[in-house]
Formats: C-alpha cells, sequence, structure tokens
C-alpha cells in the first residue's frame, strides 16, 4: 500500500545541510563518541556491518577500546563473512563511522556503529555493500548530484509457530484499521519510539492490508544514511517483537493469498539546495532530468531485479492481483506501474520525487538503492527518452493487450533475473567485478537448491493424479 510521504519531504533543509565527515569534524564526532560512552556508561559497543545480502554483522568491543577502534578500525577475518574475502587474503578492518554513534533503546548498557570495511593498506574493501553505495553516491556527485531515499518498510507480526508449521498472523486487522491496544499494534507503536530514540525520523505507521502485516515509513534523508537506517529499523523490530513472544518477518510473500511485503522507495537528486527533479516550466513540473532519470531506471529495470529482490520468494510477491509491480511502466498516481510519480502539493514543489515500487524489505539497502541511482544516471547521462506513461489500470489488461502496447515485464522468477543481470555492463559497473560475481553465483546456489524441493502444491496436484 503506498502512503502519502509528501509530508517527508517537506521542509527539507538542503543537500548541504547533511554532515559529510571532514579531518576536522571526524575528530570532533570522535570526542563526542567517547564522552557520551562515559557519561551514559555504556558497557559494550556494537560495530555493525552488513555482508553482500544484507545480512547484519558486527564485533562488539569494551569502552576500553573504543577510542583505537574510532582512529585505526578493528582488523577481523573477512574470509568468515559469505561474499567478503577469500581466505589467502582473509583479513580486513572495521572502521567506525563516528556519525552513526547512538545508544540502543532496547539496552541502555549498549550503543552501536556502523562501519566501513577496508582492505590493510586503508583502501575500500571491494566486498562492503556501503563501500558500494559510497562509489555510486561518488558518481553522482561528480555529476552535481546528491541522492535522497524515503522508504516503506512492509512486515508480518506472527505467533511464533513450530517448525514445519504455517505462521499464524497476530492479528485479523486490514488497511489502516484502528485496533483497540492489540499486542501487534503495542509492538508497532514501542519500535516508532525506539527508533525515534536513535535519531531515526518515523513519517507515520499503519496496519497494511493482510492480516500481521503492519509498515513504517521512514523520514526522507540521504541515501547511505536512509540505508543504516533500513538496517537498523529492521533490526529494532525483529529485537522488540522477539523480546515479546512474536516473529517479525520482511519475508517478501509469507502467506499465499494475501498480499505480499514492499519496500516502496521515493527518490529524488538534489543539485545544491535545488530539487533536480523539480521544473515549474514543465508538463507535471517534471524536470528534464526526472523522465531521463526515470527511463533509466524503465531501460534497467530486469537487470537490478535480482538486487531489489534478492530472494526466490521475492517473485512470490510480483505476480499480478496483489498490488505489487509486474510490468514496466510509470505514471502518475497509478499503483500498477512499476514507477509512480507522486504529485506534490503546489506549495512544494521541492517535494518532486518519484516512487520505486518494485524494492521489497528483504533487499540489502545499499546494494539496492545503488543499482537504482546508477541506472536512474545511466538514463541522464545517455539522455534516454521518457517512454509514454501508462494511466490505465494494467492489472485490468490481458497479456496480449500489454504486449500489444510494448509494455515488458519484470523477471518472472530469480532465475531469470539472475541472468537478466549478468547480461548488465551496468550492473557489473556499479556493484564492482567482487560483488557482481559473488552475488551472482550466490543467486544460482540458491535457485538450484530451489528448484529441487518438492513443495506441498506439487503434492497435492500429482500425486494421486495418475
Amino acid at each position: 500500500m503506498d502512503s502519502p510521504t509528501e509530508s517527508a519531504f517537506f521542509g527539507f533543509s538542503a543537500a548541504s545541510d547533511i554532515c559529510v565527515p571532514t579531518r576536522s569534524n571526524t575528530r570532533a564526532k570522535i570526542e563526542y563518541v567517547l564522552k557520551t560512552v562515559e557519561e551514559r556508561k555504556v558497557a559494550f559497543i556494537q560495530l555493525w556491518f552488513a555482508d553482500v545480502l544484507g545480512t547484519p554483522k558486527s564485533l562488539q568491543i569494551t569502552p576500553a577500546e573504543l577510542e583505537n577502534a574510532l582512529t585505526e578500525g578493528m582488523t577481523f577475518d573477512g574470509s568468515a563473512i559469505d561474499g567478503f574475502s577469500r581466505v589467502q587474503e582473509s583479513d580486513v578492518i572495521a572502521v567506525p563511522d563516528p556519525t552513526t554513534f547512538s545508544l540502543l533503546p532496547t539496552d541502555s548498557s549498549m550503543a552501536r556503529i556502523f562501519c566501513d570495511i577496508t582492505n590493510l593498506d586503508g583502501t575500500p574493501f571491494a566486498g562492503c555493500p556501503r563501500n558500494t553505495l559510497r562509489n555510486a553516491l561518488d558518481h553522482a556527485h561528480e555529476l552535481g548530484y546528491s541522492f535522497f531515499a524515503a522508504p516503506e518498510l512492509e512486515y508480518f507480526y506472527f505467533s511464533e509457530a513450530k517448525p514445519g508449521s504455517p505462521p499464524i498472523p497476530l492479528d485479523s486487522g486490514s488497511y489502516f484499521e484502528l485496533t483497540v491496544s492489540d499486542l501487534a499494534t503495542q509492538l508497532r507503536k514501542r519500535t516508532v519510539l525506539a527508533l525515534e530514540d536513535m535519531g531515526i525520523p518515523v513519517e507515520y505507521s499503519q496496519h497494511e492490508d493482510a492480516p500481521g502485516q503492519h509498515e513504517i515509513d521512514l523520514r526522507y534523508t540521504d541515501a547511505l544514511t536512509m540505508a543504516d537506517n533500513v538496517m537498523t529499523t529492521r533490526l529494532i523490530i525483529k529485537e522488540i517483537a522477539s523480546a515479546n513472544g512474536v516473529m517479525a518477518t520482511f519475508m517478501p510473500k509469507p502467506i499465499a493469498g494475501v498480499q505480499g511485503s514492499g519496500m516502496h522507495t521515493h527518490f529524488s537528486l538534489f543539485r545544491g539546495n535545488q530539487n533536480a527533479f523539480y521544473d515549474e516550466k514543465a508538463e507535471w513540473g517534471l524536470s528534464e532530468v526526472a523522465r531521463q532519470f526515470i527511463a533509466g531506471i524503465l531501460r534497467n529495470a530486469a537487470a537490478i531485479s535480482a538486487v531489489t529482490n534478492q530472494w526466490v520468494n521475492s517473485y512470490k510477491r510480483l505476480v499480478p492481483g496483489y498490488e505489487a509491480p509486474v510490468y514496466v511502466s510509470w505514471a502518475q498516481n497509478n499503483r500498477s506501474a512499476l514507477i509512480r510519480v507522486p504529485n506534490p502539493r503546489h506549495t512544494k514543489p521541492q517535494s518532486t520525487r518519484i516512487e520505486y515500487r518494485a524494492i521489497d524489505p528483504a533487499a540489502n539497502p545499499y546494494l539496492a538503492f545503488a543499482v537504482v541511482l546508477g541506472a536512474g544516471l545511466e538514463g541522464i547521462e545517455k539522455g534516454y527518452e521518457l517512454p509514454a506513461e501508462v494511466s490505465e489500470n494494467l492489472f485490468a489488461l490481458t497479456p496480449e493487450e500489454v504486449a500489444r502496447r510494448g509494455i515488458g515485464s519484470l523477471p518472472g522468477s530469480l532465475e531469470e533475473a539472475v541472468r537478466e543481470m549478468e547480461k548488465s555492463e551496468l550492473m557489473r559497473n556499479v556493484l564492482g567485478a567482487h560483488v557482481f560475481e559473488w552475488f551472482v553465483r550466490n543467486k544460482r546456489d540458491e535457485w538450484n537448491g530451489y528448484k529441487v524441493q518438492v513443495s506441498q502444491f506439487e503434492l497435492d496436484r500429482y500425486l494421486g493424479h495418475l
């Protein structure tokens, strides 16, 4: 379900207001971290990072080791992390980013800091997803742009189920349902308050369409900070649920026959203080930069799908009939389109943005944001022309009508998505050879493991047929 996140774009400061660490302010940030740890009697500091699939990883240190970690980093064996180093070149360094320091609201004795991973010589490590996004952002900066994001995270709460048993939704609500203090609503409320305590602004939260399904929308910020925020939000949601005997999951399609979970994300580019997507003289107020950016994403939509929708299960969500995008198209306020262009209020033109609707909440946010940005920038650099808007409900069209319109489709399976990814020079360039090659191998293994399974559907349909 889309949400009116336009207000997240209102009152946005300027791209120039974002804190970019320099030698001068990094020392000040380090001093702030050390002072806070001492004053708040923090006992442990978790150094967070992610593997290539977006699985959270951490090292835990005591305050005695903190200053050394902040100034020199912490060496660890990268070969133990999927997608990181080979055994013969295993050691890497976790370098904490002091601008990401935060106390953990679920445990007052703990704090966390996100890390960049470097090689022993201090150069960025090619297998670090945070470095992949930084590289994409650096390319945008070279073209004069800053990149911003506002995601809508959907997820399910389930009662803890026994292994092999189907999950049981924690509630029976539907869209925007106002319930009387049930457990699911309380868990969502506690999560929002915990995120706010960590300095992660929440635009709003709601019950989603399916039983047990909820949504938390994060307030618009720069893409790197937002990727960190998505990682944090997923962990906080799961931790608060687990503490109450509940399972929270970001699996895109955990239940057949109901809506799956997406992570519709609003994106825009800024040039200095000005929204590069806005042109008051253009139709819909949509600048040439915005049109080319959309065209770049549409042209590369199939190739980036393996990253934005990285699981076998992701493609159980991307099917007609459940509000998830299937066809490669764009439109204003058309929820069947892959890219939606929300109408900004006439008093807030700086809120002009696009909404990419395919990403699901199981994606690695660093890589997902990087490939969307890379695709959009290719459209700008190569001057791609925006296809015609598709304003009708695509789900109401027959496959023949869609084909006659020349409208393409997203991949129908992880196997198809990986094939499209392998053909893409853009994907290799954005991800880098290290991440690209490992990701393809991993996803081939996942598909090969999936296709040898015999599902309950097959047993029910075929076992007694002949």
